[in-house]
C-alpha cells in the first residue's frame, strides 16, 4: 500500500514538473494562482483546521507579505528576475513579526469573538494601507520594476517557485500532523479545556501554529505581488481572499492533510476561468456562495472526510471493517485524542 502511494505521489510530481511544458500560457497562469492558493489554504488549515479556531483574516498575512515585497523592490529598484524570489522568506518573516503580538492577544478569545477579531484586524490594516500614503502609496498603490522575462516565458519561473512553496507547505503540514505537537493541536480542537488539563500548553501550541500559518501566508502574498507587478490596499487586504481560502478548505475537508489541496484544485481554476471569461467578481462570489451552501448541506465534513466515512461504513456493512489503528488516515485521527492527549504536552 505504501509502495503504491509512493508511486502515485512520484507520478503526480513528474506531471506537475512537466505541466507548464504541455499547456499554453493562459493555462499556466491559472496554474500559478491555483498553486499559490493551495499553499495559502494549506497554511490556513495548519492553524484553523488543526485547532478549530476559524480565522477570516488570513488576508492580513498575505497583505503584509505583499507590501513587504513591493516596498523592498520599489525602494531599491530591484528588477523582476530570479533574485527577487529570495525576498519571499522576508515577506513571510514580516508576517511572523506581525503575527506574534496579534496572536498572543487574539488567541485568548474563542469562537465568534476570534472570528470577529481576525476580520477586524484585516480591515484595520487595509485602512492603514489607504491612509499611510507616504509609505504605502495609498490608493495609487506601488508598481514594481519591470520583469526581465519575455511574455512567452514569464509564467514559467513563477510556476515552479509556486510549486516549491506548495511542496514546502505540504511537508510542514505532514510533519505537524504526524508529531506529538500535531496531536496537541487536535486535542485543542476537540476540547481545549480538557487538553489543558491533560498538560497541553494550549496558548503556546496555538501561537506556534498561528505563526507558521502566517509565515506561509506572507510568502504567498509576496509571490502574488511579484507575479502581478503591483499592489493596492483593496487587493492586498481583500476579504475575497479570506472567503475563498476558507471555502476551499471546507470543500476539501477542514483539518485534513489532502482536503484543502483538493478543494483548491477544484475551485480556484473555476474561479480563474470565470474571471477570464466574464471578468465579473460579483458573479464569482455568487457562484462560490451557492457552492458553499450546497457543500454545507450535502457535504458538511468536506469531500475527503465524507468519502473516508462512507468507505468505512461500506466496509463495516461488508464485515471487513478493522479496528482503528495507527495506520488510520489523518481524517479520522480526531477520535484518538482522548487516549493521546496526555502525551501531547
Amino acid at each position: 500500500m505504501k509502495k503504491a502511494s509512493m508511486i502515485g505521489l512520484l507520478a503526480l510530481l513528474i506531471l506537475a514538473l512537466v505541466f507548464p511544458l504541455l499547456v499554453d500560457t493562459t493555462t499556466t497562469g491559472i496554474a500559478v494562482f491555483t498553486l499559490l492558493y493551495a499553499t495559502a489554504v494549506t497554511g490556513w488549515n495548519l492553524f484553523s483546521g488543526y485547532t478549530g479556531y476559524i480565522s477570516l483574516g488570513y488576508a492580513s498575512f498575505t497583505g503584509i507579505g505583499a507590501y513587504t515585497m513591493a516596498l523592498i523592490c520599489d525602494h531599491w529598484q530591484i528588477p523582476g528576475d530570479y533574485r527577487t524570489f529570495l525576498l519571499l522568506p522576508v515577506g513571510g518573516l514580516m508576517a511572523v513579526i506581525f503575527a506574534l503580538p496579534v496572536g498572543w492577544i487574539s488567541l485568548r478569545t474563542r469562537r465568534v469573538t476570534f472570528v470577529v477579531v481576525t476580520l477586524a484586524i484585516m480591515f484595520i490594516l487595509e485602512s492603514l494601507a489607504f491612509n499611510l500614503s507616504g509609505f504605502t502609496g495609498g490608493s495609487s498603490g506601488i508598481i514594481l520594476p519591470s520583469s526581465v522575462w519575455p511574455g512567452n516565458f514569464f509564467n514559467i519561473p513563477f510556476y515552479y517557485v509556486s510549486l516549491f512553496l506548495l511542496v514546502l507547505a505540504i511537508a510542514i503540514a505532514w510533519w505537524i500532523r504526524n508529531s506529538k505537537y500535531g496531536l496537541g493541536l487536535l486535542a485543542i480542537r476537540e476540547d481545549e479545556d480538557r487538553a489543558r488539563g491533560l498538560g497541553v500548553k494550549t496558548v503556546e501550541f496555538k501561537l506556534v501554529a498561528f505563526v507558521i500559518s502566517a509565515f506561509l501566508g506572507g510568502m504567498v502574498g509576496a509571490m502574488f505581488t511579484f507575479y502581478n507587478g503591483n499592489v493596492f490596499p483593496d487587493a492586498a487586504f481583500d476579504i475575497n481572499i479570506d472567503v475563498s481560502v476558507a471555502l476551499m478548505a471546507f470543500l476539501g475537508g477542514i483539518g485534513t492533510l489532502t482536503g484543502p489541496i483538493l478543494g483548491t484544485f477544484l475551485l480556484e481554476p473555476l474561479q480563474q476561468y470565470l474571471t477570464i471569461q466574464y471578468g465579473a467578481v460579483s458573479l464569482n462570489l455568487m457562484i462560490l456562495g451557492a457552492l458553499l451552501l450546497i457543500i454545507i448541506m450535502v457535504l458538511p465534513d468536506g469531500i475527503v472526510t465524507s468519502a473516508w466515512k462512507a468507505w468505512r461504513r461500506r466496509a463495516a456493512l461488508r464485515g471487513t471493517a478493522s479496528p482503528i489503528s495507527s495506520s488510520v488516515p489523518e481524517e479520522e485521527t480526531g477520535v484518538l485524542l482522548e487516549s493521546s492527549g496526555g502525551e501531547s504536552g
